[in-house]
């Protein structure tokens, strides 16, 4: 079954909202351990609009799970990624005016800068991953920049009702599949939350789940350990219950 890393920067981004010390996003990160995530993601934008740079240092100090870092390829970015050492380095795309990330990064497009920068953080110990959305064009770029992961975007399955979320959900099973094949690992994200995260969960070998906002708004009513261990419930078991019914292998 996937595992599960919850995002924190919502934590941060209530913080920001008034420059306070709290709360604290690696306090959180620490309660989220306890309660079952087996990973911590956190964004550090080039706006910094949440999650800010001491953030991640801290985390890197003092979680005892894995750090996975998203990053976009500004050289900055890079070159902080580079110092901290995450275990995990995700790149996505990044624009000033997004309200979040709105789809995957184009592969193809960015080749050149990928080729470079993807072995840099490999030397560094990070495990790479690219964010993109589930287009086969895409997946084969990854390949073909030496990416270790795939992290496929799922916000169109996630944002799709009906038969449109279907055809969504079998585009990231196609892409899954087409990564597998390329010798590629696959996780996913974005958008997942307490209703739609099992048929996700249930895709063969997806290895890692990486959902933020639906926990930390969740766990603003019912708590951090409820939370987190929901959704880590929901990712595991019934990701198995949900492989069973359609008969997935």
């Amino acid at each position: 079954m996937p595992r599960l890393h919850v995002n924190i920067d919502h934590v941060a981004t209530l913080r920001q909202a008034r420059r306070e010390s709290f709360p604290d996003p690696i306090a959180w990160a620490l309660a989220a351990e306890k309660a079952g995530a087996q990973g911590i993601t956190c964004h550090l934008r080039t706006d910094r609009r949440h999650i800010q740079d001491e953030d991640v240092k801290r985390l890197r100090r003092a979680i005892g799970t894995r750090l996975n870092l998203e990053l976009s390829l500004e050289p900055e970015i890079v070159e902080f990624a580079l110092a901290i050492r995450p275990q995990s380095a995700c790149i996505v795309p990044e624009k000033r005016a997004e309200v979040t990330t709105e789809g995957g990064l184009d592969v193809v497009r960015e080749r050149r800068r990928l080729l470079r920068v993807v072995p840099l953080l490999e030397k560094k110990g990070a495990e790479v991953s690219l964010f993109i959305d589930p287009d086969p064009r895409q997946v084969e770029a990854c390949a073909a920049v030496g990416a270790l992961f795939v992290e496929l975007h799922t916000g169109a399955y996630a944002n799709a009702t009906g038969r449109q979320r279907a055809r969504e959900l079998q585009r990231l099973r196609d892409a899954a599949q087409l990564a597998l094949a390329l010798g590629l690992r696959v996780n996913a994200g974005h958008g997942l939350d307490y209703e739609n995260v099992a048929p996700v969960a249930a895709i063969p070998r997806v290895e890692e789940l990486n959902i933020g906002f639906a926990i930390v708004a969740r766990s603003l009513f019912e708590g951090v350990h409820e939370a987190v261990s929901r959704m880590a419930a929901l990712a595991g078991e019934s990701g198995k219950n949900v492989r069973s019914r359609t008969g997935a292998r």
